[in-house]
């Protein structure tokens, strides 16, 4: 999982990394570390959009800085200064938080002591994706229990697809009882891929989340929230249940896939609780060259509340280890066929 996430930082943001020939500042110094540690906290407590929401989970943002100053005052090389500056960004608990340098990537484990909650062996076994299957726009799909349930595996955000495309695989499951898109372990992308996916499972018009942006420099200063509004896309509308595969490795912009869906009727979440991630990135460079990236706007759902820390499915179910192993069955996909066959309800 991390190394998705920090493939995918260094491609969408290399353009921000500073090479060792254009450091603005000497860092071979202790007064150089402390004026980019006083810049990179200043722009955080000026423009990070979650302290208050987190306020109860995180330590006090002044009290952070009076620690980790300790600790740069104590630093003896530029890694030993990234390091630290990467220890107090984690503090924020957010896997939209990164600090780029020309020689290391800083993320936070969102998924640590969580079940992964999917094998990939399994998943790519003849029961399921190791053959037969058909693949447009990033979405792999087949038909599962002989015909009657459709299987969507989605593991990207960053993987376009059109409407006519989405419309072409949606009208092969015509006849199927079900639809099962699995998005597990999916960390994000384009939230324009988000609200595609969702106008093929809606029939009237649909205000999924709200976004509100820091508007000044207090730790309060927001907007009033700003609607998307989604419309039924004119074409193919899958209107049979659908049980939407989650687990903790579902962040960003497919959290926002997991709250718009979730609620929505004919729809199930069935899995694990999201990674969360609700903010919208933003970028500052600090004088030394190096890209801080942060959540500077947050998305609300359609209840107007934050998931930060991730989307409760509606039917909560982890993976069978033991089952997987011994069987080669993933019992959340097999579940998920259950309830669209009426096996269980």
């Amino acid at each position: 999982m991390k190394k998705i996430i920090l493939l995918f930082l260094v491609a969408v943001m290399s353009t921000f990394v500073a090479c060792d020939d254009d450091l603005k500042y000497d860092m071979d110094t202790v007064s150089d570390y402390e004026f980019n540690f006083e810049f990179l906290w200043k722009e955080f407590d000026k423009k990070y959009c979650f302290f208050d929401y987190k306020k109860d989970s995180i330590k006090d943002w002044n009290a952070v800085h009076d620690e980790y100053l300790t600790y740069v005052r104590n630093c003896k090389s530029e890694v030993e200064f990234f390091d630290v500056l990467a220890a107090m960004l984690n503090e924020l608990k957010d896997g939209h938080v990164n600090l780029l340098s020309s020689f290391d990537i800083s993320s936070y484990d969102f998924e640590e002591n969580y079940p992964s909650d999917i094998n990939y062996d399994v998943l790519s076994s003849d029961r399921y994706l190791g053959k037969d299957y058909r693949y447009s726009g990033g979405i792999k799909y087949k038909t599962l229990r002989d015909g009657k349930v459709g299987y969507i595996r989605y593991s990207e955000f960053t993987e376009s697809f059109t409407n006519e495309q989405l419309d072409y695989i949606l009208s092969t499951f015509e006849n199927t009882e079900g639809l099962i898109i699995d998005v597990r372990s999916n960390p994000g992308g384009d939230i324009g891929n988000v609200q595609k996916m969702v106008s093929h499972f809606i029939d009237e018009s649909y205000i999924p989340f709200y976004s509100i942006y820091k508007i000044g420099t207090g730790h309060s200063d927001f907007s009033s929230p700003v609607s998307c509004n989604i419309e039924p896309y004119n074409g193919v509308i899958y209107i049979k249940p659908v049980y939407v595969l989650t687990n903790r490795g579902c962040y960003s912009s497919t959290n926002i896939f997991a709250f718009s869906m979730k609620g929505l009727p004919r729809v199930k979440l069935l899995g694990g609780k999201t990674g969360g991630g609700a903010g919208a990135p933003m970028v500052t460079e600090l004088p030394n060259g190096w890209t801080a990236r942060f959540s500077g706007t947050i998305l609300l759902d359609k209840n107007k509340q934050i998931t930060e820390f991730g989307v409760d499915p509606d039917i909560e179910l982890h993976l069978d280890k033991e089952l997987a192993y011994t069987q080669g069955l993933d019992n959340i996909i097999e579940t998920a066929c259950d309830y669209i066959e009426g096996v269980v309800k």
